[in-house]
């Protein structure tokens, strides 16, 4: 079992387990620093919390690491669909002693309440406000990847004065062609109970990969991807099939002002759900955003390469230079003036 716990721990993208199991499992894993890593910084985290909130009707759940001599403003980080506020966990090791860090099961995702449909992702963005309000922290360092981007970029749109910094991650403003084609597939297996198709479906979708076998922990990422699908609970299972209908009802983006703050947008270079020239056209609609890289990923980079991605976050949430690291490739700016915003709140 110990076993077991240490393994999904170093390659999961949602921890099955409660939070002490995890706990341990966390703890018991050590990989080794990757070439050009800054390091693990100091003092660690003092206090951990979980505050149950709601909003709109519906209630939601947050976890907030505390740390007393922060070097930054508080991290926020919202995942993906299949993540949840425990997914972080492994990135703690690195990021906690650097700041405050805020995770959240958002409404309609994780043990958080149930949402239909046709709240749209400014409803989810005003959520994440309102948490921040809740927890009287007036502005973060923001950090979303995939779904969590979507939300992310809406919550800057709507509410720029929270914004310190942003980092994105596997992010694209329109549906891929790939995710347009494999939804109905996805949700027909869903409605017949084929739950052991749509988990292969799921995992063909976000890594099936022509480069796999030059990406970091592909075999075992996949198959704890896969693992997870088919231990989700009935209301797990309608959880995401709302979550894809929300998400072809309401899209990913609208063409609105982004706050002006130092941004940053990366994926893995074998990223094929929302591969590089998908993520170099959102950093092109955000002033004066990086874009780059990271090797030997594809779309789950945060999973695949969890140590390195925690370092290009901190080093971007410090100001200290992201150009020239090991495992990235080349830091682009491909921020165009001349995009047009349209469009309004």
């Amino acid at each position: 079992m110990e076993r077991f716990l240490v393994i999904m721990e170093r390659f999961a993208v949602v921890p099955p387990f409660p939070e002490p199991l995890m706990r341990t499992a966390v703890t018991a894993a050590q990989d080794p620093p990757p070439a050009g890593y800054s390091g693990p910084l100091s003092p660690g985290p003092e206090q951990v919390e979980e505050r149950r909130l709601t909003f709109g009707g519906f209630a939601y759940t947050c976890r907030i690491v505390r740390q007393s001599a922060p070097r930054t403003a508080p991290l926020l980080l919202l995942g993906g669909s299949s993540q949840n506020r425990y997914s972080w966990q492994h990135h703690e090791k690195w990021l906690a002693p650097l700041c405050t860090m805020i995770t959240v099961d958002l409404p309609g995702y994780g043990d958080s309440d149930f949402l239909p449909a046709h709240y749209d992702m400014g409803f989810l963005a005003d959520a994440v406000q309102h948490m921040l309000t809740e927890l009287e922290v007036p502005q973060v360092n923001l950090f979303g990847g995939c779904f969590g981007e979507a939300v992310g970029l809406r919550f800057a749109q709507r509410h720029p004065e929270s914004v310190r910094r942003i980092v994105f991650a596997a992010a694209a403003i329109r549906f891929p062609d790939i995710y347009c084609e494999a939804v109905p597939r996805l949700q027909q297996a869903l409605e017949r109970g084929d739950v052991v198709q749509a988990a292969e479906g799921l995992v063909r979708l976000f890594m099936s990969n022509p480069e796999a076998s030059k990406v970091r922990r592909h075999a075992a990422v996949a198959r704890v991807l896969r693992h997870q699908f088919l231990s989700q609970t009935p209301e797990d299972v309608r959880k995401a099939f709302e979550h894809n209908t929300r998400l072809m009802a309401h899209g990913c983006y609208r063409p609105l002002p982004v706050p002006a703050v130092p941004s940053l947008v990366f994926t893995g270079e074998y990223d094929t759900l929302c591969p590089p020239p998908m993520g170099r056209e959102l950093a092109a609609r955000m002033p004066g955003a990086l874009f780059t890289t990271v090797k030997e990923a594809d779309h789950l980079v945060t999973v695949e390469r969890r140590q390195e991605v925690s370092d290009l976050i901190a080093r971007f949430c410090t100001d200290r230079p992201v150009h020239g690291l090991p495992y990235c490739n080349a830091v682009e700016s491909p921020y165009d003036a001349a995009v047009p915003v349209a469009g309004s709140i």
